[in-house]
């Protein structure tokens, strides 16, 4: 019980901070979009909308830099997610591990494109070599960005999938173990 209580404290006083979808619009910057996304569906926080908007946002964080919110805010739009949940997953990418995220969708290109025909990847050593003439370093990089091409999408696309079906089964989860435990408290009434 004094969990619970917490929880609801906590989630409370995140609730107060967070402005409301009108308050937002209010604001002279945000208020020329108020027509396009002031609409319901944007911010409904149902079992369908919120799964999407997690395989939205995990899908867009993979984008170059900058354009992870305006990925997700467009494919939102689009796709009629909850938006303020597209946007924050995006954050999953960030300065820590926007490195190894990119390394991973790398290394699954290569294994893709070339790993299966034996073909090795380029080592430290390789890179060091190429690294002193000019040429030979934007031939190399124009050569394995081919993996970066396709490992990118495979990557986002897969943890899209991955985020979007784990939401679904933890919500649908939660909400009968609520249904189950709330039956059996009014069956001990």
């Amino acid at each position: 019980m004094l969990r619970k209580t917490w929880w609801h404290r906590q989630w409370k006083k995140l609730r107060a901070k967070v402005p409301t979808h009108d308050e937002i619009f209010a604001s002279r910057w945000l208020k020329p979009l108020a027509p396009y996304f002031n609409k319901p569906y944007f911010w409904v926080g149902s079992r369908r909308k919120v799964a999407l908007a997690v395989g939205i946002g995990l899908f867009a964080g993979m984008m170059p830099g900058p354009t992870q919110m305006l990925t997700a805010l467009l494919l939102a739009y689009v796709l009629r997610a909850n938006l303020p949940v597209s946007l924050v997953t995006t954050l999953y990418t960030n300065p820590l591990t926007y490195l190894p995220l990119y390394y991973a969708a790398y290394e699954l290109g290569w294994y893709v494109l070339a790993g299966q025909n034996g073909e090795a990847m380029m080592s430290f050593a390789d890179w060091k070599q190429v690294m002193g003439n000019g040429s030979e370093l934007r031939h190399a990089l124009a050569e394995q960005a081919r993996y970066l091409l396709v490992g990118v999408p495979m990557l986002s696309g897969s943890l899209a999938v991955i985020g979007y079906v784990t939401v679904r089964v933890v919500w649908r989860w939660r909400t009968t173990y609520k249904w189950r435990h709330r039956h059996v408290d009014d069956g001990q009434k």
